[in-house]
């Protein structure tokens, strides 16, 4: 069971993650954690793309909500994700890991631009690629944008990390009924309304077939596991 069941994926990690327990920014100590197992798998020689959300720092929809131009907001939370990825790479070259940062918003001083061709050759290089500002376009989340870039780098799987080892049928923390789901199409996600990605991007996988595995980021050595195709977490497919 050692050897990986993929051999290139993208990883898509919420702003959240990064802040552990303190809630808000990023949490050097956390970062470093992921990093770690970020280095563990390009190890294995699997080709590792990461697409980081922003709401650890600014989140485009809450604050549109509260009277801000939706637009204008999005931008904001597009260069909160550059941010983030930024201090990725940080924390990975610190281990020795080789990356680029590539960026939807072009900002050469900080980041490449992106370019689809670009990134694979970095990815065939044994490169970790960050992609930064979302999809470029407002109205657009992470969770769009790392549907988007896993199909043009042609990855095998999406696998989202989160708080929870799974899916539930409920929160799991508000209600001690919810039961785990294994197993799910992308069908019943979007009946159900399943927080597991925006309809965006399930309708995105759905329509070019990819799976999305939907794990617990929190526990050390999960990331491995996925890639090693041991079943955890929750994976969606098509029926």
């Amino acid at each position: 069971m050692s050897r990986p069941s993929f051999t290139r994926v993208l990883l898509k990690l919420s702003g959240e993650s990064l802040a552990g327990e303190q809630g808000y920014g990023i949490d050097p100590q956390t970062i470093s954690t992921i990093a770690r197992e970020i280095k563990e798998v390009a190890d294995m020689g699997v080709q590792l793309a990461l697409v980081i959300g922003g709401g650890n720092i600014f989140r485009g929809l809450a604050a549109s909500s509260k009277g801000m131009d939706r637009a204008s907001a999005d931008y904001m939370g597009m260069l909160a994700t550059v941010i983030n990825s930024l201090a990725m790479q940080d924390a990975l070259e610190k281990l020795g890991v080789s990356t680029r940062v590539q960026s939807a918003i072009a900002m050469q001083e900080v980041a490449e631009p992106y370019i689809r061709r670009r990134a694979m050759r970095h990815l065939e290089k044994g490169r970790v690629v960050i992609f930064g500002g979302g999809t470029g376009n407002p109205y657009f989340t992470t969770d769009t944008a790392a549907s988007l870039r896993a199909m043009e780098i042609n990855a095998q799987a999406i696998l989202k990390g989160t708080k929870v080892d799974g899916v539930y049928t409920a929160d799991p923390k508000k209600n001690p009924d919810a039961q785990k789901l294994p197993k799910l199409s992308y069908i019943e996600v979007l009946k159900k309304g399943l927080q597991v990605m925006d309809a965006t991007a399930i309708s995105l996988c759905m329509d070019n077939n990819l799976p999305i595995i939907v794990f617990d980021l929190t526990t050390e050595g999960n990331i491995k596991k996925v890639i090693r195709g041991e079943e955890i977490g929750t994976i969606v497919q098509g029926e």
